[in-house]
């Protein structure tokens, strides 16, 4: 049976991205595994992956964990790795050294999981979201990780299976409605930028023709990412008002950077996420056990 043959209305969680926004993310799930809230599946754009795919491991608390232990390690991020190795984060630290020896990742019980997880990527000859079900947390399904968090400019484009890809988040940064599409009725939604917010045009999109210039679809689809990230907002807010979507976001903006490396701002959006969640957990149970009633009904 595949998954759209299912009947019953399915629980999603879609999790956009913001880089070092994410420990917003990972406070929220930290959270909700320490409660047992399970959902039917997940997806995941960037930073919403990369530290998402915990969540499937059922690994409490390794995403601040590695976060703070290699905070100001060179080889972690930094210019210096950009310059080195082409890539801010450095890929072979990142997606093999960390996960393989230093913090490993528990593939094993990300593989006995059942939860379907996705990643979202940009194939750049295109400029189209790719959705790609990362099941093993093998190393083919952790270059889809990394081609989802490849910030254009900041990182190489990442070739598997003979295509390019980068950044999710440029094509379909909150991927609400094509986890819709893809059965998912119910959606919790973990977003890292504060009600109200609307994201303005890049003032940096100069630099990323000329970092783009072999990908003219690629620049096209992040000369209007704007748009796209307002409308999809937009979208986020229409379900929330309609009941089909359960929305967690910070109260206020998160004021930290992309690569922000101090220690206790990383600490301190993780925290606003934890505390985010447990203020809304009972309300996150109301809605997940309205939809198995609705279901029953």
């Amino acid at each position: 049976m595949s998954d759209l043959d299912r009947r019953d209305p399915r629980t999603g969680l879609v999790m956009e991205g913001g880089a070092m926004r994410g420990l917003f993310t990972a406070g929220v799930l930290d959270v909700m595994m320490e409660n047992g809230i399970e959902l039917d599946g997940a997806i995941g754009v960037s930073a919403g992956a990369l530290f998402g795919c915990n969540y499937k491991s059922r690994q409490i608390g390794r995403s601040v964990r590695y976060n703070l232990r290699f905070h100001d390690n060179p080889r972690y991020c930094s210019l210096r790795s950009l310059i080195k190795t082409g890539d801010l984060f450095e890929a072979e630290f990142c997606y093999h050294e960390i996960p393989d020896r230093l913090d490993p990742f528990d593939r094993r019980t990300y593989q006995e999981n059942p939860m379907p997880f996705y990643v979202v990527c940009t194939d750049v000859k295109l400029g189209i979201p790719v959705y790609h079900r990362v099941d093993r947390g093998d190393d083919e399904d952790m270059k889809w990780f990394q081609a989802s968090g490849s910030m254009p400019v900041f990182s190489r484009v990442v070739e598997i299976g003979g295509r390019g890809y980068l950044d999710g988040g440029m094509s379909d940064p909150i991927p609400l409605k094509q986890f819709e599409k893809m059965g998912y009725e119910r959606n919790v939604v973990i977003l890292t930028q504060p009600e109200g917010y609307r994201k303005k045009k890049s003032k940096a999109l100069p630099v990323m023709k000329l970092a783009l210039r072999e990908y003219p679809a690629a620049y096209r689809v992040m000369a209007v990412r704007h748009q796209r990230y307002n409308g999809e907002l937009d979208y986020v807010k229409r379900r929330e008002n309609a009941g089909a979507a359960f929305v967690i976001r910070p109260p206020e903006s998160l004021g930290i950077g992309h690569t922000e490396r101090d220690p206790e701002e990383l600490g301190r959006v993780y925290e606003t996420g934890r505390s985010v969640m447990e203020q809304k957990l009972e309300a996150l149970r109301r809605f997940l056990d309205s939809t198995r009633e609705g279901a029953e009904g």
